[in-house]
């Protein structure tokens, strides 16, 4: 449906961006990539989402590469001949994204700050998450590296 559209781009669009950053990888491909991500979320989410209780299937929909590659981004990666080593090349070692009704937030490393990608506000009114978390987002392209080793540009959030 349409109405998960903006949030499923919003996340696609993010991965995309820091498959970008990492250098090496063609514009078309990177589309490719990036269209085969958002059919993969919507095929995923298709029964999990639910505007009324936002935060219902969370875990479900959450996004995750935590020295195993999420499947959803292995899958994408597959179709451009981007191997799972590869990704784990190009993108953070520790990269959790949280895809919800209203709400796309994203932390790198596990003890990251939590930095909001999308937020709409939700009918009814009412904001689900407290906002102090949400700070230093600029930060944390630069600290909780697992591995230093690697040079990552800094990147601004902003499309």
């Amino acid at each position: 449906g349409a109405a998960m559209r903006t949030e499923i781009s919003t996340a696609a669009a993010f991965v995309t961006r820091l498959l970008r950053a990492a250098g090496g990888i063609g514009e078309e491909q990177l589309r490719c990539f990036r269209e085969r991500l958002q059919e993969a979320l919507r095929e995923h989410y298709k029964h999990h989402w639910f505007p009324l209780a936002p935060s219902k299937g969370s875990g479900y929909r959450c996004i995750r590469i935590n020295h195993k590659m999420d499947p959803l981004i292995g899958k994408a990666a597959a179709v451009i001949g981007l191997s799972h080593e590869r990704l784990f090349q190009l993108l953070p070692s520790e990269l959790t994204l949280w895809v919800d009704p209203f709400e796309v937030s994203y932390r790198i490393g596990e003890d990251g700050s939590i930095c909001v990608l999308y937020e709409s506000p939700q009918p009814g009114g009412k904001t689900t998450k407290p906002l102090e978390s949400r700070s230093s987002c600029k930060e944390e392209w630069r600290i909780g590296r697992a591995s230093p080793s690697k040079n990552y540009n800094m990147m601004t959030v902003s499309s």
